[in-house]
């Protein structure tokens, strides 16, 4: 079965993996993989904002080869090193990885990885200790729907306070049957 999940392979981890190993160690197999991988981002960066279609056809025509490559040639280094080695380690690590990364090659909504996710939860992350004291469970709700509200608002493109702010002054005459026609997409719709 084909997973739709965004994987954090590449950057997050088997990239990373490689880094400690080449920083450590300056292994040429390390830099490789590192070079290889910065081909497939370099890809990414050029289709960014294309339509899912177009980003597919592209993947496979320039992206595929690479990747195909670089699975390839992980599996033909491996016998060659210490199978306890770090660099052994970060190979098996990526091979492992690779299968349930392969299909944001054929699926042009999936991101290579899934950064761009990680970062807008990342305040979320960070400011978790301090919301263990919100009050109670309900305020702990209610911070959780506010973080959604405006993490939509920015995924749409939409200033969340102005948005917000429409809202409010909108709620109190807006029937209870209508409420999507005060979601951040339709506030944008008519703010232009």
């Amino acid at each position: 079965s084909v997973t739709t999940k965004p994987m954090r392979w590449l950057h997050a981890h088997v990239r990373r993996k490689f880094v400690d190993v080449f920083s450590s160690q300056g292994s040429a197999i390390a830099e490789e993989v590192i070079r290889r991988i910065a081909e497939l981002y370099a890809i990414e960066k050029e289709i960014r904002g294309m339509p899912p279609e177009d980003r597919a056809t592209i993947r496979q025509a320039r992206a595929k080869p690479i990747f195909d490559a670089l699975e390839e040639w992980l599996q033909t280094q491996l016998p060659k090193i210490s199978g306890k080695s770090p660099l052994a380690q970060a190979i098996r690590y990526a091979l492992g990885r690779m299968p349930k990364a392969r299909p944001y090659l054929e699926l042009g909504h999936l991101e290579l990885d899934n950064n761009t996710a990680e970062r807008a939860v990342k305040p979320v992350a960070i400011g978790r200790k301090n919301w263990m004291f919100s009050g109670s469970q309900g305020g702990g709700k209610a911070m959780a729907i506010a973080y959604t509200l405006i993490e939509t608002a920015k995924l749409n493109g939409v200033d969340p306070q102005a948005w917000l702010t429409w809202v409010l002054g909108q709620v109190a005459d807006h029937k209870i049957t209508r409420l999507d026609e005060l979601l951040p997409w339709r506030y944008a719709a008519q703010a232009a």
